[in-house]
This record gives C-alpha cells, sequence and structure tokens, in this order.
C-alpha cells in the first residue's frame, strides 16, 4: 500500500466516523426513519466522498441490510434498537462503520458488540490467527449472557469491493488466515437475545450489478445506465428514481446481473445489536481509520 492509497483510506474513515456519530445522534423517537436516513446520506456527498453502499439502518432483530424505501412511513420507536451502518468511498478505497443506538433499555446488549469490536481491534497485528479475533468477540458476547451472530462476518476490503478475503468470523473457529501488513479488513461483532442466526427476510431494498449482459427489457436497461458508475458496489431501490422501474429489478436478478440483499434478521422479538470499524494491519499492529 502506497501513501496515496493509504490517505484515502484515512479520508474515508474519517468522513465516516464524523458521519456516522452525526447520524446517531439523529436517531430519536417519533424522527422519521426515511428522513435520517437521507439526511445522513447527503452528508457523504456533502463532505466530498461518495457512499460505498446504502446508509443500512436495521431495527431490532433485523441485523443487516435494511434501508428506508421510497415511501417508507416508519419512525423511530421507544424501545427499538436501531444499527446504523455506513459505508464511505473515496475513489473506490472504503471506510465501513457501524454503531447501534438503544431507544429502550438494552443498554448490556449494546455494550455487549462494543466490547467485542474493542477486543477483537487489540489482537489485530501481523502474525494474528483471524480465528483469535472471532474467539475474543464470542467471549466478550457470551459473558454478558448474549450470543454473537454466527453466521454474519467481518471481511475484507478492496478497491471498490465491499466483501473479500480475510473473513473475520464472529465465534471462536480454529485456525483462518494469519495476518499480514497492509491487509484492510472491517470488524463487525452481531450480539442477539435471539438464536444467533440470521435468514433472509422478503424485503429486498438494496442490490447491486454482478454481471454485464445483454438486456432486453427497456426497463431493465435504463437500470443498469443509472447503476453501472456504482462500479459494482450496491445501491437502493430508492436510488434509482422511478418507481416503474422497480418492474425491472427482479428482472435482471433472474439474469443473473443483480444480486439482492435481503432484509436479514434473527428471530421475530429478538434483539441484534452491531458495531463495527475498518481497519488496516501495520508493521506493530493496526490503524483504525473510522475511530
Amino acid at each position: 500500500m502506497n501513501d496515496e492509497i493509504l490517505e484515502k483510506y484515512r479520508e474515508a474513515g474519517n468522513i465516516a466516523a464524523k458521519i456516522l456519530r452525526e447520524g446517531a445522534k439523529g436517531i430519536r423517537v417519533g424522527v422519521s426513519y426515511k428522513d435520517l436516513v437521507e439526511k445522513v446520506e447527503s452528508r457523504v456527498s456533502e463532505e466530498g466522498a461518495e457512499l460505498a453502499f446504502p446508509l443500512n439502518v436495521s431495527l431490532n432483530e433485523d441485523a443487516a441490510h435494511d434501508t428506508a424505501s421510497r415511501d417508507d412511513p416508519r419512525c423511530f420507536a421507544k424501545g427499538d434498537v436501531a444499527k446504523l451502518d455506513l459505508g464511505v468511498q473515496i475513489d473506490g478505497y472504503i471506510a465501513d462503520t457501524a454503531t447501534t443506538v438503544d431507544l429502550g433499555n438494552n443498554g448490556l446488549l449494546v455494550q455487549a458488540s462494543s466490547a467485542a469490536l474493542e477486543a477483537a481491534i487489540r489482537l489485530v497485528r501481523p502474525g494474528t490467527v483471524a480465528g483469535d479475533l472471532g474467539a475474543a468477540i464470542q467471549h466478550e458476547i457470551e459473558s454478558r449472557g448474549y450470543r454473537p451472530v454466527a453466521n454474519l462476518t467481518g471481511h475484507g476490503l478492496d478497491r471498490y469491493v465491499q466483501h473479500t478475503a480475510p473473513t473475520i468470523h464472529n465465534i471462536g473457529v480454529g485456525g483462518g488466515v494469519t495476518l499480514v501488513e497492509g491487509m484492510v479488513f472491517a470488524i463487525e461483532p452481531f450480539a442477539t437475545t435471539g438464536s444467533g442466526h440470521v435468514g433472509e427476510k422478503s424485503r429486498v431494498e438494496i442490490f447491486s450489478q454482478i454481471a454485464e449482459k445483454p438486456v432486453r427489457m427497456p426497463g431493465g436497461r435504463v437500470v443498469i445506465e443509472k447503476v453501472r458508475e456504482r462500479k459494482g458496489l450496491p445501491f437502493s431501490r430508492r436510488w434509482i428514481g422511478d418507481k416503474k422501474l422497480d418492474l425491472a429489478l427482479p428482472v435482471l436478478v433472474r439474469s443473473g446481473i443483480l444480486h439482492a440483499y435481503p432484509v436479514l434478521a434473527d428471530i421475530p422479538g429478538s434483539l441484534v445489536s452491531q458495531h463495527e470499524h475498518t481497519v488496516i494491519v501495520t508493521g506493530d499492529g493496526c490503524l483504525v481509520t473510522t475511530l
């Protein structure tokens, strides 16, 4: 990694951290879900950066992949546990960070994912085995009486690539990748009062382009023209504008041109917390870009 690339990672991280803090302060009982999402997303462009993916705001048992729909009627309510997951990119170099806002009485649950993140970061240095990070995450969450979400993981980051190696599990697994200087990845523990596994809901608001193929459907061609500049990074249904173009999305998914990201949730009635930082492995430890 040269100095120019490092600076882009740092700049993306600084912007992401600043805007995530602002967004978290905006989550209050009665606030419009859509207004909050659009305000946070617009702040990224105001800071001279771009979104790496639509702002994820996932409530209660929903752990990931929810964002505001075009006409979203929801408002934040008393008792909500809201996960705010923000991705910012500078020239394709990504900062991925998340926090949880508790509108109820769930401070220990929120602390569980936060402490797990801190414990994992303390272990990051060349020579550490990725499985050791998962063991530390699991210990911090379980010691507070909750379960880690086993089938969600942290992930490597690359230019215009949101998910790549290494995988950072949220449970202890034997072995794994040995960390080396220059690796860039996000660590994102999830703590839950539920089963510790998430499944897919029917709600889908986020997509990404995964292939270039001929598109016969006129609306499909319009969608691809709108999202091609994303270079494979995810986009929101809300971003494509014309509601009539929604009809093209499932066709493009079935054609293998788009990938859909359904909302991921634990069992109904459970609560999930999440915290996340992006780190770069250095010679003697790591740089956390999203502090």
